[in-house]
């Protein structure tokens, strides 16, 4: 499984910064990380400079093997919680779909 980060302009996206959320990603996706081929995680600030409560996103799109990519999005006081966010929702989402495909075989 492979994870790529992007950050928008206002977001440094250093590998000192990255490194503790790769680790969350691959820790959290572990159980999935044989259909999943690539995860891209896009941070983004909302509102620029300005401060604000939940104007830090995370949108984590999952590419999986033989399957429509799947994506979520999460709004949060900071960077490190969006992606927390994400990760959950994503972890669901995942389990639905593929348990789902697992049921129907």
């Amino acid at each position: 499984m492979n994870i790529q980060f992007n950050t928008d302009r206002n977001v440094s996206g250093n590998e000192k910064s990255t490194a503790p959320l790769i680790a969350l990603i691959t820790e959290e996706l572990s159980r999935f990380s044989h259909q999943i081929t690539r995860v891209i995680v896009h941070l983004s600030d909302e509102n620029g400079n300005k401060e604000a409560r939940n104007d830090k996103r995370c949108l984590m799109e999952a590419r999986l093997e033989g399957m429509q990519p799947m994506a979520v999005s999460n709004l949060a006081d900071t960077h490190e919680l969006a992606v927390e966010g994400a990760v959950e929702k994503l972890k669901h989402s995942l389990e639905s779909t593929l348990g789902r495909m697992h049921d129907s075989k």
